[in-house]
């Protein structure tokens, strides 16, 4: 299910998705209401309600296979989006109401501007392109619209769901704006999108993207192995913004490959003072791997900085391989050369092409922190994690387990053959002083 660690598991979630279901969604707003203390303000939920354009035409072209895919993949976003983008949140929920709607709940103090900027960055990861499952570098796009509220005290789960829906309607009828509140206004105090290209650009030149470390352990004695570098930005209208939608804003501004050459080598920089036998992860980007001479400019980096390239893996996820496989193997056999690992990011969401592993030159698969989603308790997914290892040992790829926050979850990875993990059960991301400090204890 779809909730942070701090939630407790629903009874009932969407079959197909994982995420909370209908019931389980109202469930939590009534839950969160009672609860919330009456001799204080009303209880901070906010709303928002995702509808996806083109998804019956997606069944009809592609089959009920691409979009039931197509949904597990949409779900997956969210959830990461969320766990990225309202990690400071007491508590948030992602849930399937029907066929291509989605709901996501917040319990916080949010602003009007933020909620909104939220929304628009939800729905510029929505509509990047899915892999089809048919392989062979086709892809497909869903258009969503995301309907926003503010809960109220005079609010019930029914109203809420009721307000939101007649927001939805609305777009969809006037088939003009992508983002709108239930009260039928905007945020008028929010920034446009080319502002905010040039707070990032401005943020960039003034070192003004933190970068966290989020601890790496090995499953066999759960001791520090190294740790994967995160991007933040505390942006001073709509607040703390995730390496995800940060992305997003540099890739409307043509950036990213700017952003991307400052993330890393802020992070191999933090990274000069670690002990020597620690493994620093670096995400990169379809942009990075479209350069030819990615490579070596990246081993130049290194080189210049000074962090041997035997201590750094790459991470890449799906989104990488989707326009050139070929190109994208070149590249990755030239870092190879440089002693380079490989890891491919957030195994287990999406459609998850094999051939990747058979043609890639990779080294590790970290498994998406939706695949412990109900390991402890369902059969079926328990023999899904125990496939996906034998076949990583068959291949002579190591397994990493993403976003383990329970003791029981380790237990079971450890027991199926995983080598390292990362989560909250141990660490939540730090700052590079904060890492170094644990590191050394």
């Amino acid at each position: 299910m779809a909730t942070n660690p701090q939630e407790p598991m629903r009874k009932t979630r969407d079959a197909l998705t994982g995420l909370a279901d209908q019931p389980s969604a109202r469930e939590t707003i009534a839950r969160w209401q009672r609860e919330w203390p009456s001799d204080t303000i009303a209880c901070p939920i906010q709303a928002m309600l995702i509808t996806l354009g083109r998804i019956d035409n997606v069944n009809v072209a592609f089959g009920e296979l691409a979009g039931d895919g197509a949904l597990v993949e949409v779900a997956q976003r969210i959830k990461h989006f969320a766990a990225d983008e309202l990690e400071s949140s007491n508590a948030w929920v992602a849930a399937r109401l029907n066929g291509g709607t989605f709901l996501l709940l917040a319990r916080q103090e949010c602003s009007r501007e933020r909620w909104q900027w939220l929304a628009e960055a939800l729905a510029d990861a929505i509509a990047l392109p899915i892999a089809s499952p048919e392989g062979g570098g086709s892809s497909l796009r869903l258009w969503p619209r995301i309907a926003l509220m503010r809960v109220t005290e005079k609010d019930d789960p029914e109203s809420v769901l009721e307000r939101l829906a007649a927001v939805a309607e609305g777009m969809r009828e006037s088939n003009r704006r992508r983002i709108d509140w239930s009260t039928g206004e905007a945020a008028h105090a929010g920034r446009s999108n080319r502002q905010f290209e040039a707070d990032l650009l401005a943020a960039i030149d003034r070192n003004e993207i933190q970068i966290l470390f989020q601890p790496q352990y090995s499953l066999e004695d759960d001791r520090i192995i190294g740790a994967e570098a995160l991007a933040r930005w505390d942006h001073p209208v709509v607040g703390r913004i995730g390496g995800g939608a940060l992305f997003q804003i540099a890739e409307r501004a043509d950036h990213i490959a700017h952003l991307s050459r400052h993330i890393v080598a802020r992070a191999l920089e933090e990274a000069l003072a670690w002990p020597k036998h620690l493994q620093l992860s670096i995400n990169i980007t379809p942009v990075d791997l479209a350069v030819e001479n990615f490579a070596i400019d990246f081993a130049q980096m290194a080189e210049r900085i000074g962090f041997p390239l035997g201590r750094i893996t790459l991470e890449l996820v799906e989104q990488v391989l989707l326009a050139d496989l070929d190109r994208v193997s070149r590249v990755l056999d030239q870092l190879k050369l440089f002693g380079v690992q490989i890891a491919l990011d957030d195994f287990g969401a999406g459609f998850c092409n094999f051939r990747y592993l058979k043609v890639l030159p990779i080294d590790c698969i970290k498994l998406d922190r939706s695949m412990l989603d109900g390991v402890l308790e369902d059969e079926r997914d328990k023999a899904v994690v125990h496939a996906i290892v034998a076949m990583a040992a068959a291949l002579d790829l190591t397994v990493v387990v993403e976003g383990v926050e329970q003791e029981a979850q380790r237990e079971f990875m450890q027991a199926a053959g995983c080598k390292a993990y990362q989560g909250f059960l141990r660490a939540k991301p730090m700052t590079a002083q904060e890492f170094l400090r644990l590191a050394n204890s």
